[in-house]
């Protein structure tokens, strides 16, 4: 992987002229979705793009009417019907012959808990739609309270003492319906995060992509360390980066190398879990469980733990 450098493999001559996300956005400083945008745009090139942008902070972020920091045209929707939109978009787009690929961006508050309801109904239709979710794991534009998405031992306003509940398994959720694909993208390892915006967007039906979006206003993080936070996720083995074909065939990307340093050093550069204190013997072995659960699911029989 050449992380986290692009190393010059996503420009084309077909690029877009300019950024999906313009200057004069709302965002703050270090903000993954940023990332993910300018990722998605150079993923694109030179094919027509609508978004459809359920409340969030992608949806504050455009900027006021008339203006708009989106270089696509853009739809705001309630929390709950960024799916309903988007399926609704894609489908005049079908019946006026038009080349486009309708992108529904979202948060985890809108994905994981406000919004679930229309985004299982479009995955069952097998809508075509591509799904992304950027997943800073809190209501960001609302305060930071906590969402379904919030980790374990995370503060969140409204749950000062930190969460006690695991996050939910929002990729094993959208398995179960049988969409054509679903898959994590890790913005550290930017090879593989571009190779699966263009895959997805290659395909038809539903399409689901869930990315770790760093947000240090509500991880009390510094804003330049946002891909070391994402690498560390994914070398301790916190996040996995993973694919889901056809909710059967699930293949792992990455493979960590499970150091609890990492972990450990994931935990302390983000004052959201120094009040409940958790660190990495705490978070290890509801890690393993969700390791061995991977390994049965992608038929790769190999240790949850290397050396064990």
């Amino acid at each position: 992987m050449n992380e986290p450098l692009l190393g010059g493999m996503a420009q084309t001559a077909l690029d877009r002229p300019g950024p999906l996300l313009r200057r004069g956005n709302t965002n703050c400083g270090g903000c993954g979705m940023s990332n993910l945008l300018q990722m998605l745009g150079h993923a694109a090139a030179d094919r027509s793009l609508q978004l459809m942008v359920p409340a969030s902070c992608a949806a504050v972020c455009g900027g006021i009417f008339p203006f708009s920091t989106f270089d696509a045209p853009t739809l705001m929707t309630t929390f709950a019907a960024g799916s309903s939109f988007a399926s609704g978009a894609a489908t005049v787009a079908r019946l006026n012959g038009e080349d486009t690929r309708v992108v529904c961006l979202a948060g985890d508050g809108g994905t994981y808990d406000i919004g679930i309801g229309s985004l299982s109904a479009a995955a069952e239709r097998n809508e075509d739609v591509l799904y992304l979710c950027y997943d800073n794991e809190i209501y960001g534009n609302t305060g930071g309270q906590r969402s379904s998405a919030t980790p374990s031992g995370a503060v969140a306003s409204n749950l000062p003492r930190g969460k006690a509940e695991p996050k939910k398994d929002v990729l094993a959720i959208m398995a179960a319906h049988h969409v054509p694909y679903a898959a994590s993208l890790s913005l550290a390892h930017a090879d593989d995060t571009i190779r699966k915006l263009r895959y997805a967007l290659d395909l038809s039906g539903f399409r689901f992509l869930v990315v770790l979006s760093p947000c240090p206003t509500g991880w009390k993080s510094e804003p330049a360390l946002g891909m070391e936070l994402v690498r560390l996720a994914v070398r301790s083995g916190l996040y996995p980066v993973l694919e889901i074909f056809d909710g059967k065939r699930t293949v792992i990307n990455i493979e960590p190398d499970f150091s609890d340093e990492a972990l450990d050093m994931y935990l302390s550069l983000q004052r959201r879990f120094q009040r409940s204190g958790v660190n990495a013997a705490a978070l290890r072995p509801e890690l393993d469980r969700l390791w061995q659960d991977l390994r049965a699911r992608s038929g790769r029989i190999v240790p949850a733990r290397r050396g064990v």
